[in-house]
């Protein structure tokens, strides 16, 4: 079993979240969370994004053998939110709902909301070749 992170992982992170941030980025619902949600509010979603990833990165991709692996599985699940964070920016900034440079703390905002569901798509397809 390889688990280092190349570029087959990334094109499967990217469209695990592209797959599932999409639908969410086209919801006006979610727009206005991204507005709305206070910052208490938007830091439990980044935490459970987080903290999804890591179990779902822990129990399906290292199959719970990560003690002599920790910088590995560190590293997977940084890149894996990081690569979706791009993704979820690129579909926003496409449908002109990222307002980075006129409204940054909407901009952050949305992309934590929209990150969250994007980032178990990403995950998930990341795991698929891993057994």
């Amino acid at each position: 079993m390889n688990l280092n992170f190349n570029s087959e992982d990334a094109s499967q992170v990217a469209i695990g979240a592209f797959a599932l941030a999409v639908p969410v980025a086209f919801s006006e619902e979610a727009w206005r969370l991204g507005e709305t949600l206070p910052i208490t509010n938007l830091l439990t979603l980044f935490l459970l994004s987080m903290s999804f990833l890591t179990f779902y990165a822990y129990q399906s991709v290292f199959q719970g053998k990560v003690k002599h692996r920790m910088p590995a599985f560190l590293w997977r699940i940084a890149i894996a939110y990081a690569i979706t964070a791009l993704v979820v920016a690129l579909v926003l900034f496409s449908l002109n709902k990222f307002p980075l440079l006129t409204d940054t703390v909407v901009a952050f905002k949305r992309l934590i909301v929209i990150s969250m569901p994007a980032c178990m798509g990403a995950i998930i397809v990341d795991s698929f070749d891993k057994e």
